[in-house]
């Protein structure tokens, strides 16, 4: 009887969140075309949001799936490595914040960092990649299906995770 409760409140969570997702796509960074910038670009998320969302989120992942006991024992290295990159995209974000205040460096220094942050991503990805394939094998075709469609859910979108990085001007 829980897990249906929690699912369900989990959904309903996400959708709202889906909608504000949804939102950004409409207007692109001009706003309304009443000369104010779009809602998203006015308050950026903090990262006690970030952490929050990411946790519903990854909640809303596992009630979704239903694992068994079995599967289960599969779930925490996989939970941990999608911690790992919600921890690397929040320290990122706070590093972006403490950059605001100093002057850019060359474009060749913001290019040597996007690289470093693109590496690190890449680990964290990789992990992910690793942990999350002794789960997604030991998942029936029904959790295959509910994992494909409930895990989009986890990947970053613009202006919702404080990730803007580009090329030149922000890497």
């Amino acid at each position: 009887m829980l897990k249906p409760v929690l699912a369900a409140t989990a959904l309903v969570a996400l959708a709202g969140s889906s909608f504000a997702v949804a939102q950004h796509g409409f207007g692109g960074d001009r706003g309304f075309g009443d000369g104010r910038p779009r809602a998203e670009h006015r308050h950026r998320l903090s990262t006690t949001d970030m952490s929050a969302f990411a946790d519903a989120r990854i909640a809303a992942l596992k009630a979704g799936l239903q694992l068994t006991p079995d599967q289960a024992k599969n779930w925490p290295p996989f939970e941990q490595a999608l911690r790992d990159m919600v921890e690397l995209r929040i320290a990122r974000a706070q590093a972006r914040q403490a950059d605001v205040q100093q002057q850019p460096g060359t474009p060749f220094e913001r290019l040597s960092q996007r690289a470093d942050n693109m590496a690190k991503a890449s680990t964290a990805l990789k992990k992910i990649a690793d942990a999350g394939t002794p789960l997604y094998q030991s998942l029936n075709d029904e959790q295959k299906n509910r994992f494909v469609i409930l895990a989009r859910m986890l990947r970053p979108h613009h202006g919702m995770h404080g990730d803007h990085e580009h090329g030149w001007r922000n890497g």
